[in-house]
């Protein structure tokens, strides 16, 4: 394997991690009322698990509210349950065809705790990313003992993967902030 190769497969697994973190981050409640909240919910419909997002529309007609409604009104008390089962704090309600989740004001103690939650998922993120730079500079190291890979190419290999590393830890940290910010913001 080859350092630019290397390298590559280094960069699109951290991209990867930190499109993980950015999802989680979009299930942690805010002021407001998202439909990231609840589309990844599994739901038991049709002897097999589907996610809200893929039986239902999602909409937000008020900042504090989601309505949410199912193209097949026969998994409509499968959707209400599977929410009420993912442990969310949220109370949805069922009106005709739809449901609807009204999300009441966040204390200042609730929101210091999503704060705290989205730092947590943010560090887990930041460990996927050296654990990426961990197991590129065994493949660096792999290579040059294979021979072929001159020791100044696997110097400035190792320097672009510190780089891509510290790039990457540095957008995590952007993303905390930014949610830090919406979940703090009253």
């Amino acid at each position: 394997m080859s350092t630019d190769e290397i390298l590559l497969e280094a960069e699109d697994k951290m991209i990867k991690t930190e499109q993980v973190v950015v999802n989680e981050f979009a299930g942690v409640r805010t002021g407001k009322a998202s439909p990231g909240l609840v589309e990844n919910i599994l739901v038991e419909v049709y002897g097999s698990q589907m996610r809200v997002r893929e039986l239902a529309g999602i909409t937000t007609p008020e900042p504090r509210q989601l309505v949410i409604q199912p193209w097949d009104a026969g998994s409509l008390q499968a959707i209400e349950k599977a929410i009420q089962k993912a442990n969310l704090g949220l109370s949805p309600t069922v009106q005709g065809k739809v449901i609807r989740i009204s999300f009441p004001e966040l204390s200042q103690e609730r929101r210091q705790e999503y704060v705290k939650i989205i730092k947590k998922m943010a560090e887990d993120g930041r460990v996927a990313v050296r654990h990426v730079r961990r197991d590129a500079l065994e493949l660096l190291k792999k290579a040059k003992t294979a021979g072929g890979v001159g020791e100044e190419e696997i110097e400035n290999a190792e320097k672009e993967i510190q780089k891509l590393t510290d790039q990457y830890s540095a957008k995590i940290d952007t993303q905390v902030l930014t949610k830090e910010k919406e979940i703090m913001t009253v």
